[in-house]
């Protein structure tokens, strides 16, 4: 199975037309079709269903479509090995949650790519569980993930930063006036939670006996689409400070004050990239230079 048969099964995957895909391709009508039938009999299967005006994926091909990840291997592989005239160059594919330690990570990206300009950084933003099964099938070098997380098969580097939970609220609610949330004013609030599970065990435990008696209202797992749900009046959501509030909605510290940690993890016993392996070194090794260089940028 060539790499460039799965580009095109991708293809007509995605666009659901053949001359569409044909198009895109740079390649005939005729020859898309061809390559597509030597790759069913090659499987062994159908992977499409063919109508008059579109094709559509059989459960088979809803199968092979795992074959994006091994185009994705593929490229990061190529742009790994990748040279420009002995300077270290490549791509670093490092996958985030939503944290005030991207901060930190942003300016060691910018010092990193003044010292190496010909490496260019990847960010995938995602919960920690998603970050970490795609560390674990090699689609990322490393992952920032915001605790609690079982980091136990996992090389990490602790960041400095906490992320200090809260309440998200419109302006006009009458928690937005209040210095800080506690457990029972937020009882009988719909309520806007992350998915993840052990997110889901800290706060039962910040809840404490009141955690039984909370109302949930939906589950999230990006801030954004949580403020435009608060915004519209479906609930108050829990989520950390990142300072980026929406117009309209205010920021609740929770009382007493809940905070989490952040790390940035690889798969231990696992030589990256050289440029990934460089970038680690600068996290760890962070000196005088680099905190000087900091200053510059403390209005961030």
């Amino acid at each position: 199975m060539e790499l460039r048969v799965l580009r095109y099964f991708l293809a007509v995957a995605r666009e659901e037309n053949i001359t569409r895909a044909a198009a895109l391709l740079h390649v005939t009508q005729p020859t898309l079709s061809r390559q597509l039938m030597q790759l069913e009999e090659e499987l062994g299967v159908k992977l499409f269903r063919r109508g008059q005006y579109r094709v559509v994926l059989t459960d088979e091909g809803m199968l092979l479509r795992r074959a994006q990840e091994i185009l994705e291997l593929a490229e990061k592989a190529e742009r790994e090995l990748s040279r420009s005239g002995g300077e270290l160059s490549g791509e670093i594919a490092i996958g985030c949650g939503e944290t005030r330690s991207m901060t930190t990570l942003s300016r060691h990206i910018r010092l990193f790519r003044q010292r190496y300009p010909q490496v260019r950084f990847r960010i995938y933003s995602a919960i920690a569980d998603d970050v970490k099964e795609r560390i674990e099938k090699g689609l990322l070098d490393m992952g920032l993930l915001t605790e609690p997380v079982d980091i136990g098969r996992y090389a990490f580097h602790r960041l400095p930063e906490k992320d200090r939970w809260g309440v998200l609220a419109p302006e006009d609610h009458p928690l937005a006036a209040k210095g800080g949330a506690a457990p029972q004013d937020l009882l009988g609030e719909p309520l806007l939670l992350s998915g993840r599970e052990l997110i889901r065990q800290e706060l039962a435990g910040w809840f404490g006996e009141a955690y039984g008696a909370i109302q949930v209202a939906a589950e999230y797992n990006l801030i954004l689409n949580a403020a435009n749900m608060v915004k519209n009046g479906v609930g108050l959501a829990l989520c950390f400070d990142l300072d980026c509030v929406a117009s309209g909605l205010r920021f609740v510290p929770l009382s007493p004050t809940l905070e989490t940690g952040t790390v940035l993890a690889w798969k231990k016993d696992q030589t990256g990239s050289p440029a990934a392996e460089e970038f680690l070194r600068q996290l760890r090794n962070t000196g005088e230079a680099f905190l000087n260089e900091e200053k510059k940028y403390s209005t961030f």
